[in-house]
């Protein structure tokens, strides 16, 4: 099940990352003007359009909840550069720079994926993905905190942690949806 896991997680990041950079064509890398705070606010957007959309059942906007998962495995990626590139670093980054930028942060959290579902035995596959979604929301209210206190904590983890855990559930969220249609 590891293998599978690590093949559909390599699949759909090749999705995200196409989408990145046909956006990254479109825009440039505007949101490097972005403090991490306003990523962070934009995933919760994108969350908490996702929780609504499961507790009612019903959306008004007919787009695909997957797309907004998606949409936060990209945030991440672009908070986790905000977080790791120096302030004096230019806004303004060719497409190549940053899809290798984009890869090496994803090679990281890969690596986090196979050390995690190796002590948890891939739990997540036993979860629902509105549970994700929750711990999405919970793993940003954290953030919000860390934020809220400059960066500064006693014990937990940090920002970039926070982050990968949650681009993770949102591949997570990913694979299930994609299963959950084959049934």
């Amino acid at each position: 099940m590891v293998a599978d896991t690590l093949t559909k997680f390599d699949e759909l990041v090749a999705e995200c990352k196409a989408l990145f950079a046909e956006k990254t064509k479109d825009y440039g890398t505007a949101w490097r003007i972005l403090r991490t705070s306003s990523l962070t606010d934009q995933i919760f957007i994108k969350a908490k359009r996702i929780r609504t959309i499961q507790e009612l059942d019903v959306q008004k906007v007919e787009e695909n909840p997957r797309i907004e998962f998606i949409g936060i495995a990209n945030y991440c990626i672009m908070a986790l550069l905000q977080l790791r590139l120096p302030f004096e670093y230019p806004l303004k980054i060719s497409l190549e720079e940053v899809l290798a930028l984009y890869q090496k942060e994803v090679e990281k959290i890969r690596s986090l994926l196979q050390d995690k579902n190796h002590d948890y035995g891939e739990a997540w596959r036993d979860m629902r993905v509105s549970s994700m979604t929750d711990l999405i929301l919970m793993k940003l209210l954290r953030i919000k905190e860390i934020e809220n206190n400059k960066g500064r904590t006693i014990l937990s983890e940090g920002l970039d942690a926070n982050y990968m855990d949650i681009f993770n559930y949102a591949i997570f969220c990913l694979i299930l949806l994609e299963e959950n249609n084959h049934k």
